[in-house]
């Protein structure tokens, strides 16, 4: 059933969104594309499952993961965006970029290269309504991801802190200028990125029962091109596009085989970058008059 899949793409999309939304932070505050990110996807989960494993409670074990991720956040923005910023633009990328194969690499060696069987922590429940089936699990996530979007959305419009960090989004020099503590809330900002991926592996363990070394490639791709399809700087367009490139993979899945989810995927990416270059919800760049 055609509803059936929607609800299924919906809930597969929540996790996009996440990466999507972090993603966003990154680049539309800091100009900065950050490659690590599929690994602090990866770190989310992994972690996760090891203290798990440890026989740590699991609610102790989810904010340890996270924990972690903000660390190596904290360690990229030291050693990758800040050294960098007075270099050519490619360095940080290509930095942050071998921290994404180090942690992929470090996380190979402490658990081999299989899928890791992750424990169910959500009941085994299905909400029902008519015919539609919804999973615990897929609630959860659902309801975290739109409660983060939310909570940082707010933020961002209505508050002091979120006023100064879209004064450096607009322009670092004219921040700096007006007194705001650039210094103080760029880690901050790699930490909330770094918050969002975690929870984002995190949720992926919760609906998929596995974990691997390399889980955050896959979604990294996805949750770049939901933040172009979105709209670049645009926190609800990579929400949009989180959903939609997620409603897309589940729909290709079943009417067309898993086969051709990526041309499908990346194929609606093109074409909405032929049709509508700046995305959905972006702003189309402003042009300088004579």
């Amino acid at each position: 059933m055609i509803a059936q899949q929607l609800v299924n793409g919906l809930m597969l999309g929540a996790i996009y969104v996440l990466v999507a939304v972090s993603f966003t932070l990154s680049i539309g505050i800091l100009n900065f594309l950050n490659f690590s990110i599929p690994g602090l996807f990866m770190v989310g989960g992994m972690v996760t499952w090891i203290l798990i494993g440890k026989g740590l409670h699991w609610g102790l074990a989810i904010l340890g993961a996270v924990a972690a991720a903000g660390l190596v956040a904290l360690a990229v923005e030291r050693l990758s965006y800040r050294r960098s910023q007075a270099r050519e633009p490619e360095v940080p990328l290509v930095s942050s970029l071998g921290f994404l194969v180090l942690l992929e690499n470090l996380a190979l060696v402490g658990a081999g290269s299989d899928q890791q069987a992750f424990p169910a922590l959500v009941p085994d429940f299905n909400l029902r309504i008519g015919g539609l089936v919804v999973g615990g699990a897929q609630l959860v996530s659902l309801a975290v991801a739109l409660t983060l979007v939310v909570a940082i959305s707010v933020v961002l419009s209505r508050t002091s802190l979120g006023r100064q960090v879209r004064s450096i989004a607009e322009s670092r020099e004219t921040a700096v200028i007006l007194g705001i503590d650039v210094g103080r809330l760029v880690p901050g900002i790699f930490i909330l990125s770094a918050v969002f991926t975690a929870l984002g592996g995190v949720l992926f363990a919760l609906n998929y029962l596995q974990v691997s070394p390399f889980m955050g490639e896959g979604v990294g791709f996805k949750g770049v091109a939901a933040m172009i399809l979105g709209g670049m700087g645009s926190i609800w367009g990579a929400v949009a596009g989180g959903l939609l490139i997620g409603l897309t993979e589940v729909l290709s899945i079943t009417y067309l085989g898993a086969d051709v989810v990526n041309v499908t995927v990346y194929g609606l990416l093109l074409a909405v970058m032929v049709l509508r270059p700046q995305g959905l919800f972006g702003r189309p760049p402003a042009r300088e008059k004579l």
